[in-house]
């Protein structure tokens, strides 16, 4: 029997400085740390993931954090527009106080869908969302001294993707990955898969007027997909070649396998590996704690490691 997606992966963004991320993303937030590496194309920048405590798909929000200097994005269409976690039911109170401790901008409550949902940006105009779901108690969280369990983060509600016209993007989401479409509200079209309990929703927002995005600081660089193995990955890939969409081969990420594409209405997508996972060079328990180098660049270390920042 075929594999099925399962869901979101990861989602990787762009930053400017790196020392600001981390602080945001694991006291702010209360994210695991995970990885510390670089990027495959680029060794003179980080690259962060952040998750729970094992990194499992459906948690994964990555960073290439490209430095302060770099220009600010602008968010519109063809490209994914906001991010969203779960979070238990009843603590959108605390949330809102957290935010409000660490001067982040935010809306206030608004509920989306029939949930309750608090909207924010991270300090390079990133938007999140917290969503109150009844699937949080299921997902086991990754706690920190300020966060404690009760009011943490369960990993990925969903993803939001702003498109001129949803028709071809929904055709891919529902021919292809077989997510279902569960209901509209406003401009917005919301598809999910039942192969998870979380990380199981795209919202589909249609702006045929907006500007197209432009892909810089505090946007969403790519979403990606989860599936189990290599052999539903190729599956897949082969399924994306029979629409008539350009994938990439297979290419190895270290943490997983993937292959990308650039769906109809502009936002890259990638399908991504479960395994091997984060702890292939590192114990469990030390997960983030060293920079780890691609092959390719580990000679290179000394000096890479003397150009980044140092990260603790």
């Amino acid at each position: 029997m075929t594999g099925k997606i399962k869901g979101l992966h990861h989602i990787t963004a762009i930053a400017g400085d790196p020392l600001r991320n981390f602080d945001f993303y694991t006291h702010t937030l209360g994210l695991r740390f995970i990885k510390k590496t670089v990027n495959f194309d680029d060794p003179g920048t980080y690259h962060f993931y952040y998750g729970d405590e094992q990194g499992h798909p459906g948690t994964i929000l990555t960073f290439f954090p490209w430095g302060a200097g770099i220009p600010r994005g602008r968010r519109g269409t063809g490209m994914a527009t906001e991010i969203a976690y779960i979070v238990p039911e009843g603590s959108l109170d605390f949330w809102t106080g957290q935010l409000e401790k660490y001067q982040v901008i935010h809306n206030k409550t608004e509920m989306k869908f029939g949930e309750k949902v608090l909207a924010f940006f991270d300090p390079d105009g990133l938007k999140l969302e917290l969503v109150e779901s009844k699937n949080a108690n299921a997902l086991v969280p990754w706690e920190t001294n300020d966060i404690k369990a009760v009011y943490a983060t369960r990993g990925f509600h969903g993803i939001t993707l702003s498109v001129r016209d949803i028709q071809a993007t929904a055709e891919i989401l529902t021919d292809i990955f077989d997510y279902s479409l569960a209901g509209s509200e406003g401009p917005g079209s919301r598809y999910v898969t039942a192969a998870t309990p979380h990380a199981a929703i795209v919202d589909l927002i249609a702006l045929p007027t907006e500007k197209r995005g432009h892909v810089a600081n505090g946007t969403v660089h790519h979403v990606a997909f989860s599936v189990k193995d290599d052999a539903t990955l190729e599956h897949f890939r082969e399924k994306i070649a029979a629409h008539g969409l350009q994938a990439t081969p297979v290419i190895d990420r270290n943490y997983f396998h993937s292959v990308y594409f650039r769906e109809p209405g502009g936002v890259l997508f990638e399908i991504a590996t479960e395994v091997p996972g984060f702890t292939i060079d590192e114990p469990l328990a030390q997960l983030g704690s060293q920079l780890k180098l691609p092959a390719q660049y580990e000679s290179r270390r000394m000096e890479i490691e003397a150009a980044l920042p140092a990260i603790n």
